[in-house]
């Protein structure tokens, strides 16, 4: 049945599990990362080829395809699986982290947010009554409330209005229409403050939504404020409901908060960071079109079965990379989503074998040994520019 999540096993020694979460267009097994498709695709890489991976769910953008191609074009082609030629799942974000972050361009209200778009500039307004309509128009099989993300740092104060705000539009949000089987997931937020955290918790819980987030992380803060921040959110959430952390990718970070409890993740990491010439492993990531790998005839990952490691050497994919052809973007995007379906696929094996302590302690002591800050300055700026 649509909505139900069957948790099939529990670590022993954390709050870590393994999953089942039923969707409209079928079942995502969690711990799962979900790749970002924000413009109705993932960037550089056909629909087969991101579920050959093994994905199961994708996360697409309100905010973007509301901008483009319109809500209405996505609505007349038939809905945004036919839209894009996905068969699987589909979460779609409410928008608001979007509609934020054009601080210079709105004006918050009760109702919603005024602003202007990044595209044209032309006046818009979406509150949580329009985040919801696009999103039952779009037709995902899970809608995220809109909500307000305050940024990193901000006071007791402010964080404390954007928890207010956030209530109320959840409450709001709960009342919309859905379209046919669409499951609808609250947003804890309420910034590093715990008392704030525990409330829009507890109060989202009273609404009786399909599942929660954790939202308001990853925006800056130290990771430790990272951690204290997804703990406060999620210690309240029902055992028996999906627990998705937005936003957050690094391989270290999401054993961890599999081990506190967290089911669902996305982030643009491996696809970005796959446009900017950087190729994650087990072991960490590196970036590839370094002058040491001019004559490395290895694959981008020793060991590794994508088609990118079966067929090409790191000299070829540099080459490509550092000359601008599309095909060595494709290459490792391809690879960094392979690795990432890998590690989500090994975090649940060990969750059903018994072996996820065993297993989280080697991510960490190998990510104690690289800890990915190696990389300069320079080199840092070079990964993250879109």
């Amino acid at each position: 049945m649509t909505g139900t999540f069957d948790i099939t096993h529990r670590d022993p020694d954390s709050a870590a599990r393994r999953g089942r979460l039923t969707t409209a267009h079928g079942v995502v097994d969690t711990p799962v990362f979900m790749p970002v498709g924000t413009q109705a695709t993932v960037k550089g890489l056909t629909p087969e080829e991101v579920e050959q991976e093994g994905f199961s769910i994708l996360l697409g953008n309100t905010y973007h395809l509301s901008e483009r191609p319109g809500v209405d074009v996505v609505e007349q082609c038939g809905g945004l699986h036919r839209f894009m030629g996905w068969p699987r799942a589909i979460l779609t974000d409410s928008g608001g982290f979007q509609v934020f972050s054009l601080s210079e361009l709105r004006r918050v209200t009760d109702r919603g947010v005024e602003f202007r778009s990044h595209v044209d500039g032309r006046a818009r307004f979406i509150g949580p009554v329009e985040a919801m309509d696009i999103q039952r128009r779009l037709g995902s099989d899970i809608a995220m409330v809109f909500d307000e993300c305050p940024p990193y740092p901000c006071s007791h104060e402010y964080a404390c209005q954007a928890v207010e705000r956030t209530l109320a539009w959840a409450a709001v949000c709960a009342r919309q229409p859905r379209a046919e089987g669409q499951l609808v997931f609250g947003i804890v937020q309420g910034g590093g403050y715990e008392d704030l955290r525990t409330r829009c918790a507890r109060e989202l819980i009273e609404m009786g939504f399909d599942g929660y987030a954790v939202g308001g992380v990853s925006v800056g803060e130290p990771e430790e404020e990272l951690f204290r921040g997804l703990e406060y959110g999620i210690r309240e959430l029902p055992v028996d409901r999906p627990r998705y952390l937005m936003g957050v990718g690094l391989l270290p970070q999401m054993v961890e908060a599999v081990a506190r409890g967290v089911d669902m993740f996305d982030c643009v990491m491996p696809t970005r960071y796959a446009r900017n010439g950087t190729a994650f492993t087990a072991e960490g990531r590196y970036p590839v079109k370094a002058s040491a790998y001019r004559l490395d005839e290895r694959p981008l990952e020793e060991g590794c079965a994508c088609a990118a490691c079966r067929r090409f050497s790191r000299a070829y994919v540099r080459h490509l990379l550092n000359v601008n052809e599309m095909l060595g973007a494709r290459l490792l995007t391809l690879h960094n989503l392979h690795r990432y379906a890998m590690s989500m696929r090994e975090i649940r094996e060990a969750i059903e074998n018994g072996t996820f302590g065993a297993y989280r302690e080697k991510v960490a002591e190998r990510y104690r040994a690289i800890r990915l800050d190696h990389l300069n300055a320079k080199e840092q700026t070079e990964e993250i520019s879109e």
